[in-house]
């Protein structure tokens, strides 16, 4: 019996010694599947504010980390194209994810339209001025010595719908002399809010993220190219799976949340 009891307690002592080597030796892959990845993405600045709120819901629920760099879609398109290194793409507008389509600098697979806007004209939060968009509408004179905040009516997504609109509308010639232009919507949108112009043409995201500024009016939707933005993994990406699934997460319902309560439209 007690021969019996020393076997079976030399034998517990076996496995254990066993299970614990096992444990150790398993131990780095283990950790190796649970390292956590940083996914660079270049974003069209009127994004800021959703994505932001988006890439911290990403990290909350999956431990991997979202960097940003926000400007105008057409500048970096041209860092893209320069060999920035970066994962994903999210443009304003369809032309600049085209331009970096041509010179296949994405993973055309991967390309989606994820997010629609509306194009709206603003005021300083405590303005009353008041305006009826519509054909020849009286903008040059309201803006009286004033300037008119645009984003870069040559290049950069929001200006091209604002002049487009203001020239559907047939205002364009009267108000290009008094085009204060930027170099990015957000900026656009600050030269409002600081009182530095007396009106602007913004995103109404934009102007939803911003409270010291209000919405004089709304751009009929047929005065200018539908407003989209296209996201689209990039060609040179360093990790292409976790920029995929950060792709995936945006177009996910739980993705979808920061947008939506932002303003966008979620295209399907």
């Amino acid at each position: 019996m007690l021969a019996e009891q020393i076997s079976s307690r030399s034998s517990f002592k076996m496995i254990a010694a066993w299970m614990l080597a096992f444990s150790l030796l398993s131990a780095p892959a283990f950790a190796q599947k649970t390292e956590t990845t940083t996914t660079t993405v270049f974003a069209a600045a009127s994004l800021k504010t959703a994505l932001d709120a988006a890439s911290a819901d990403y990290l909350k629920s999956t431990g991997n980390k979202i960097v940003v760099s926000y400007a105008a879609s057409s500048a970096l398109a041209k860092q893209i194209e320069q060999g920035a290194p970066a994962d994903i793409f999210i443009s304003a507008d369809l032309d600049w994810m085209d331009y970096v389509a041509k010179a296949k600098l994405i993973n055309d697979d991967t390309r989606f339209n994820l997010l629609g806007n509306r194009l709206v004209l603003i005021a300083p939060a405590a303005s009353t001025a008041t305006l009826n968009i519509e054909p020849g509408f009286k903008l040059a004179e309201a803006l009286g010595e004033g300037r008119l905040a645009m984003a870069d009516v040559k290049s950069v997504p929001a200006g091209k719908y604002g002049s487009a609109a203001l020239k559907k509308l047939g205002v364009w010639d009267a108000i290009e002399p008094k085009v204060a232009q930027a170099e990015n919507v957000r900026a656009a949108l600050a030269l409002v809010a600081q009182g530095e112009a007396p009106f602007g043409i913004v995103y109404e995201t934009d102007a939803t993220a911003e409270p010291k500024v209000k919405i004089v009016g709304v751009f009929p939707e047929d005065t200018h190219p539908p407003i989209i933005y296209p996201i689209a993994l990039i060609a040179g990406s360093k990790d292409s799976e976790s920029a995929k699934a950060f792709i995936a997460f945006l177009k996910s319902p739980e993705g979808h949340a920061a947008f939506a309560k932002q303003g966008f439209t979620i295209l399907k």
